[in-house]
């Protein structure tokens, strides 16, 4: 030890000082966006802020407007978009050009029990801790105001073509509702959702501060207080400490805490406990364990003799179906008013992005994690966790779907799977709005075709009779059993060899022009052009559908259409498909046949509308006086993309004599969608 000391002596010995006057309001700031060059000392320091209890604190600093750097024109197109033309006491930028800019602190660390202000003199080391180390950046609060201010103009015209009894807003019963009393459990977490934490900020009132400079007598005066005041050693007891003290502040001792084991993790429910739930409960609770199964897997996981149909209504109620197999819906994994555990984004933000990545997969095997960021445009933890639910990285390949396609399921559950696909249909059409992309992005280009399959006329017309020997007794049992349930009887008839008699065909009511049945005929079959065949049932279906909705909705796009008959096929019960395929030129002339009409809508050059969304189709008779006005109205888009309410009054005025408000409020809500003071057919408004 000694050799030791006599290498490394000690050169000088330092007294090290506490200072305790600004232990509790001596802040660091750090200004990571510049240089430690260029420091904002010369700066003129406007106001100042502070929320003590949050460490956050605003800082005004003044502009140089003459600089050669700064750009005038920019400067107050800035202050125009943010203040408008009229100035007041609200006005962000008094002089019309952006002067000034403001900083906002963020928390650089919430520990700093271990940093602490330093001062060295006449061989004294003082020392003060530090209350908090703030991070100053740029505001940009400005932009949200001017996004505001357009907001205001932008419903302001639109309000300014309504008369002034429009604004008045109709008299409406209020139903009253008292809330139920909070369970402890709901109550937590709204304590802890994002929207409460920002409410409890935004309480905290701001403490305005005067600025001093470096060079200021009132700050030469404060920097005195980061010396200890008292010379005398015992104030500074937390320094003086005996050898055994100062030890155990190095190493303290294990506390022994008697930790009782629980019986199984708080977030796992036992088999047992599981089987003791409803059917439907067992299934959700699976299904947000395990976020990915197969129909086969689930069904093991059941208890013994459980009905498998009742289970498969039961999975379609909490999972979508992703190449075979049943993947968990996202508001049952993030269900309203909830947020992300890493980013705080709102669940309905990430239902719609986590919706993308599955639908993504309903496509192809492997998708790109880059690829879908770009797209849905949310936090890198967030994406990851959407991939790692129903995925896994391969090299070179992005994230490959994590089970094989369930075939065997797809075959056996045509129905289910045919209504999971019409399903996504709506969900992509949704999706397609929110993230403005088509699905022929997605398709893979250039991709090899299949080796044609040569088939020889000997091999065809071989398979063609093979096909008709196979169902030739299937027909003509099928005609045996319609022959012995006909009650038709064919009255025979002395052959008269006189002069013909012409028919009868005043007293034939069944609907039939010249021996062919008619579109309101009762037995005719849009489909196949007869009655009595499970194609009838499904004719008669599809055209009550296309009523029922043109009933409720007046006015809608194919595409808008193809999505609710979508939604209707996916709430049909299991095992109940009487739509076997339904083209889209079967869907159009099924409502072409329910008395609507197309309306041929001139959509702008630059429009980017679909197709779909370009077949506009209106119901024209209800039966109702009010169809006169409901077809006027289809003329006027007839001849214009969009209109204006006063061009509709005017044409009514005209055609009608005068028309009640109520009237055209109803016409307009029936049929129309406003936007920016102008009117729209549903559907036509382009995002």
């Amino acid at each position: 030890m000694a050799s030791g000391d006599d290498d490394d002596p000690i050169i000088e010995e330092i007294d090290v000082y506490l200072a305790k006057s600004l232990a509790d309001k001596l802040y660091l700031f750090q200004y990571p966006v510049r240089p430690s060059n260029m420091t904002y000392d010369d700066v003129n320091h406007l106001s100042a802020k502070i929320k003590p209890k949050q460490q956050k604190v605003e800082v005004e600093m003044a502009m140089d407007a003459m600089s050669p750097n700064y750009c005038r024109s920019k400067g107050e197109q800035i202050a125009l978009n943010v203040d408008g033309t009229t100035y007041d006491e609200t006005t962000t930028y008094s002089a019309k050009m952006m002067d000034k800019q403001t900083f906002t602190s963020i928390q650089a660390t919430t520990n700093t029990s271990r940093y602490a202000a330093a001062v060295f003199r006449k061989g004294e080391l003082h020392i003060t801790p530090l209350t908090g180390i703030l991070q100053m950046r740029p505001s940009f609060s400005y932009l949200d105001k001017a996004d505001t201010k357009t907001r205001e103009r932008e419903a302001a015209n639109e309000g300014g073509d309504s008369s002034q009894d429009e604004a008045e807003e109709d008299v409406k019963a209020i139903t009253v509702r008292f809330a139920r009393p909070e369970s402890e459990q709901a109550r937590q977490r709204r304590i802890q959702s994002y929207d409460f934490l920002q409410k409890k900020q935004a309480e905290e009132p701001w403490a305005h501060l005067h600025y001093h400079g470096v060079k200021d007598g009132h700050s030469e005066h404060e920097r005195q207080y980061l010396f200890c005041q008292s010379a005398d050693a015992s104030e500074n007891s937390e320094l003086v400490k005996t050898p055994k003290e100062y030890l155990a502040m190095l190493m303290p001792p294990l506390a022994e805490e008697k930790i009782v084991k629980p019986v199984g993790p708080s977030n796992v429910l036992s088999m047992a406990q599981l089987r003791t739930l409803p059917l439907g409960e067992q299934v959700k609770t699976l299904m947000k364990n395990v976020k990915v199964m197969p129909f086969a897997n689930l069904m093991g996981l059941l208890a013994s003799g459980t009905d498998s149909t009742a289970a498969l209504r039961c999975i379609q109620q909490v999972a979508l179906l992703v190449q075979g197999n049943w993947v968990v819906k996202s508001d049952v994994l993030y269900p309203k008013n909830t947020c992300s555990p890493h980013s705080g984004v709102p669940a309905e933000v990430l239902c719609r992005g986590r919706d993308f990545v599955m639908w993504r997969f309903t496509l192809e095997r492997a998708v790109m994690r880059k690829e879908i960021a770009s797209i849905i445009k949310l936090p890198p933890e967030d994406v990851k966790e959407f991939l790692e639910h129903v995925a896994v990285p391969r090299v070179n390949r992005g994230w490959e779907f994590l089970l094989s396609t369930d075939v065997e399921f797809i075959k056996k559950h045509t129905d289910v799977a045919h209504r999971q696909h019409m399903l996504w249909l709506g969900i992509q059409s949704k999706l397609e709005k929110v993230y403005n992309f088509s699905k022929d992005d997605f398709m893979p280009k250039n991709s090899p075709l299949p080796d044609p399959v040569h088939v020889s006329g000997e091999q065809r017309l071989q398979m063609a009779q093979d096909r008709a020997q196979g169902s030739k007794s299937s027909l003509q049992k099928d005609l045996d059993t319609r022959r012995a349930a006909s009650s038709v009887h064919i009255k025979q008839e002395p052959v008269n060899d006189g002069e013909d008699e012409p028919m009868d065909t005043s007293s034939i009511h069944n609907g039939s022009v010249n021996g062919y049945p008619s579109a309101t005929s009762p037995a005719f079959d849009h489909t196949n052009g007869n009655g009595g065949s499970p194609a009838n049932t499904s004719s008669l279906e599809l055209q009550d559908f296309v009523k029922k909705t043109f009933r409720k909705h007046f006015v809608l796009t194919l595409n808008e259409f193809k999505r609710l008959f979508g939604l209707h096929l996916a709430s049909m019960p299991v095992g109940r498909s009487i739509f076997p395929s339904i083209s889209d030129h079967m869907l159009q002339d099924a409502i072409l046949l329910c008395q609507c009409k197309q309306i041929m809508v001139p959509f702008p050059a630059q429009t980017t509308a679909a197709t779909d969304e370009q077949k506009v189709f209106g119901l024209w008779e209800t039966g109702e006086e009010f169809d006169k006005q409901r077809r006027l109205l289809y003329d006027l888009f007839n001849k214009n993309y969009r209109v204006r309410r006063t061009i509709v009054h005017a044409r009514l005025t005209q055609e009608f004599g005068e028309v009640s408000k109520a009237d055209i409020d109803r016409l307009l809500n029936e049929c129309c969608s406003s936007y920016a003071g102008m009117w729209y057919l549903k559907g036509t408004i382009q995002s």
